[in-house]
């Protein structure tokens, strides 16, 4: 990369992945509790490291015509970075996978299932019963009014 740019000075002093650094630390074999300079530098390097990559990748998509910064453009960020490189190649792949994954299980009998057990099927029952009933009112209230009409002229008549 170029060199580093300067922290905005709002963000300094401020720690971005403070439980994540730790957590890596103490993957690595540090103590539960690290020092606290070492969180704080290992947070810096890697909030530069991912402004520097954004910076980058930003300005690579602009000289290629776009206005949005796409996976291809970090790709070519770190396209140096053989690691680095094969591990995003390997985690979008997993994306893709997990995304076909799930479109396997969203069909029409997945959402039966989660009807008779989410109370979704007793919903739609009730509403089925009411719209029947409705009909039903619909279909007495228009003999009711017939009668009244009909009833109002036999007296009228008779």
């Amino acid at each position: 990369m170029t060199e580093p740019r300067a922290r905005a000075a709002r963000q300094k002093g401020q720690l971005n992945f403070e439980k994540e650094v730790r957590g890596l630390l103490y993957a690595h074999g540090d103590e539960p509790d690290p020092l606290p300079e070492t969180v704080r530098v290992l947070d810096e390097i890697v909030t530069d490291f991912i402004i520097e990559t954004c910076h980058v990748a930003s300005r690579h998509a602009t000289l290629n015509g776009r206005q949005k910064v796409k996976l291809e453009d970090f790709k070519w960020v770190v396209r140096k970075d053989e690691r680095l490189l094969g591990r995003i190649t390997e985690l979008m792949g997993m994306e893709k996978e997990l995304k076909k994954a799930r479109k396997i299980f969203d069909t029409d009998e997945g959402k039966a299932g989660l009807e008779r057990g989410g109370g979704l099927l007793r919903k739609r029952k009730r509403a089925n019963k009411e719209k029947e009933e409705d009909a039903e009112e619909e279909e007495n209230g228009d003999e009711g009014l017939e009668d009244t009409v009909f009833g109002g002229f036999a007296s009228l008549a008779g």
